[in-house]
């Protein structure tokens, strides 16, 4: 398998960025870490050997990135409005810096996937929601959809709304958004066992959001013994990849 160590200067963050590709050819994916986890997380916690298939064939090419949740929506620090414009500068970096180099590096100039687990699920769906046209694939595993988690009731902060999917969703009337959205390949699932809880009401919300926009996504619910663990990760993972048409 091919395996490189990256970073690139990122001017919207002002610091060197590490991201890892794990592939020669095939759909990008860019996938986020969970909670406190960094761009080497995907392969250390088995993800990369658990799909490894899809990679050896061509199918798929994973860009693990690095995050700064930390200063972020996990700066408890911080007030909520704060935490947001840190995270809006992420965004910045991911649309208009780590994307465009990833398409540079991969001859790439189609649509690309994203994915993560926990927090890497939030942040996979949020920007796609934010980004349809940027990605058309998105699966997401045992993430929290409502931003309340992170910083409390935050009143009318357009900014924190903006990136509280299990809100902002529905809301969205905008043709544009939603001729996108139904054409993509949206994949939404959580465990009902250990440490899932937590997810569960937003994963609702959203799951009758779509249904009420008519939206076409896949919300799929696992079993009351599904833990919020990488376990079960590398089990959801490979399984939702083989559905889809790579």
């Amino acid at each position: 398998m091919n395996i490189e160590n990256l970073v690139h200067w990122s001017h919207e963050l002002g610091r060197d960025m590490h991201l890892n590709r794990y592939g020669h050819a095939g759909v990008p994916v860019i996938v986020f870490p969970s909670s406190g986890g960094s761009h080497n997380e995907f392969y250390d916690f088995g993800m990369v050997h658990a799909a490894q298939q899809f990679v050896d064939e061509g199918k798929v090419q994973f860009f693990t990135l690095s995050s700064i949740d930390d200063e972020s929506w996990e700066a408890n620090w911080k007030p909520g409005h704060d935490r947001a414009l840190a995270h809006l500068a992420y965004e910045r970096y991911v649309i208009q810096e780590a994307v465009p180099f990833i398409k540079y590096l991969t001859n790439w100039e189609g649509p690309l996937m994203t994915s993560g687990c926990s927090m890497g699920a939030y942040h996979a769906l949020n920007f796609f929601l934010q980004h349809p046209d940027v990605f058309q694939t998105v699966i997401a595993l045992s993430g929290v959809y409502d931003a309340r988690f992170f910083v409390g009731e935050y009143g009318d902060d357009k900014e924190i709304y903006q990136n509280s999917p299990s809100d902002y969703i529905w809301h969205q009337n905008d043709p544009w958004f939603l001729d996108h959205y139904q054409s993509a390949n949206i994949i939404v699932c959580t465990g009902l066992g250990a440490w899932e809880q937590d997810g569960l009401p937003s994963f609702y919300s959203l799951k009758a959001a779509f249904e009420d926009k008519q939206i076409p996504a896949w919300f799929d619910v696992w079993g009351y013994d599904v833990a919020h663990d990488w376990d079960w990760w590398r089990i959801q993972f490979p399984y939702f990849l083989e559905t889809l048409d790579l």
